[in-house]
């Protein structure tokens, strides 16, 4: 069953999302093996729930949002400097994943032009594809929309079209998509004011992959990591909408919860960081430089953006990224309330190849382990 059927959802007397009909579960098949740190002992309860004003109406497009059966959310770690082979590596290390025969939508991180981790790495891009293509992805599109610029100019500058010509990908700019060509979403309890277009290419794939950057942002996201990278699917604005859902967006004092809200839209079957360089203040498109020389790779982006965070810690970072348990930041409270991947850093395993790797994850683990 493929990702264009969707799942309603019902909700709940209090405003919380819950799912009525399961449609797909995939994992990423048994672990494999290597070295595996071991997860943290829960310390902290689950965070409360804000309060949420539920809507009039409901118009549910959403693919599943549950959990692996066991529970437990895997990331590979692999600690090097170079993008293609840590890519390689994670992919390498997280086992067997659902994308033979599937149309893929890559999402990257093209916020701006400026260089990694400002947006994403060419190197990572291509690597990134090359992977895909050996895993049996009989097509990969790349879309994004930019915040900091013109699309269409951003990718130019990057050199997008060029390498989608030269790897056999397409590419898409989603500010020059028709109306037709935005998936209408919108659950009842959410922070939206209203109905939530997505780009099309996303919420009716058959498979969503991404790639996303470690970084800060000044702009009221506090981080910009694996769920504040979906912002990009979402339309500025609609043709034949009045309305601009960015401007709603920064303008609230809802943002990072909203940012976790979009979310629902759709299901990754792989995701990937590029931690080789972070911006551990300021951002998203420049910032205090830090190298942590990682790269991390999952299917649960609760699970990657609370590595991301305690990573960032590691390397001192903004008060905002520092203060409190990493699963009571807003974007990854809302996200666990959203039931959008694992609800504790003791479900975290961490899957490494070397001593080096599991060194580093060790210490991540242990900036995770107080919640």
């Amino acid at each position: 069953m493929d990702r264009r059927k969707f799942i309603k959802a019902i909700l709940a007397a209090g405003g919380l999302l819950g799912v009525a009909e399961l449609v797909e579960v995939i994992g990423p098949g048994g672990p494999p093996e290597e070295t595996i740190v071991p997860t943290a002992t829960p310390t902290e309860e689950p965070p409360a729930r804000p309060t949420i004003q539920p809507t009039p109406t409901q118009l549910v497009t959403t693919a599943s949002m549950e959990q692996k059966e066991s529970g437990m959310s895997r990331i590979a770690l692999v600690k090097t400097a170079d993008r293609a082979e840590g890519v390689r590596k994670a992919i390498s290390l997280l086992g067997a994943l659902p994308i033979r025969g599937k149309a893929v939508a890559l999402k990257p991180n093209f916020n701006s032009a400026d260089p990694a981790p400002g947006s994403t790495h060419n190197d990572t891009l291509q690597a990134m594809v090359e992977e895909l293509k050996s895993l049996g992805a009989r097509k990969i599109t790349v879309a994004d929309r930019s915040g900091m610029g013109n699309t269409r100019a951003v990718m130019e500058q990057k050199g997008i079209f060029e390498m989608g010509r030269g790897l056999g990908f397409d590419v898409i700019v989603l500010d020059e998509l028709k109306r037709e060509d935005w998936t209408p979403i919108k659950l009842e309890g959410s922070h939206w004011q209203d109905v939530l277009y997505v780009a099309g290419v996303y919420a009716n794939a058959e498979s969503v992959v991404q790639t996303c950057c470690l970084k800060t942002h000044r702009f009221g996201g506090h981080f910009t990591l694996s769920l504040k990278n979906a912002v990009g699917m979402v339309a500025r604005r609609v043709p034949g909408v009045d309305h601009d859902y960015m401007k709603e967006m920064h303008g609230s004092p809802y943002h990072r919860l909203m940012i976790a809200e979009i979310n629902v839209a759709y299901k990754p079957d792989l995701i990937v960081m590029d931690a080789v360089e972070a911006f551990a203040d300021g951002g998203p498109d420049n910032g205090r430089r830090v190298r942590p020389e990682t790269v991390l790779a999952g299917t649960d982006r609760i699970a990657i953006d609370a590595a991301g965070v305690a990573i960032l810690r590691k390397f001192g970072t903004t008060p905002e990224v520092s203060r409190g348990p990493i699963f009571k930041q807003e974007q990854i409270a809302r996200a666990v309330e959203l039931k959008l991947g694992i609800d504790s850093p003791q479900k975290i395993e961490f899957v490494t190849g070397d001593d080096e790797s599991a060194q580093l994850a060790a210490s991540i683990m242990d900036i995770l382990r107080p919640g």
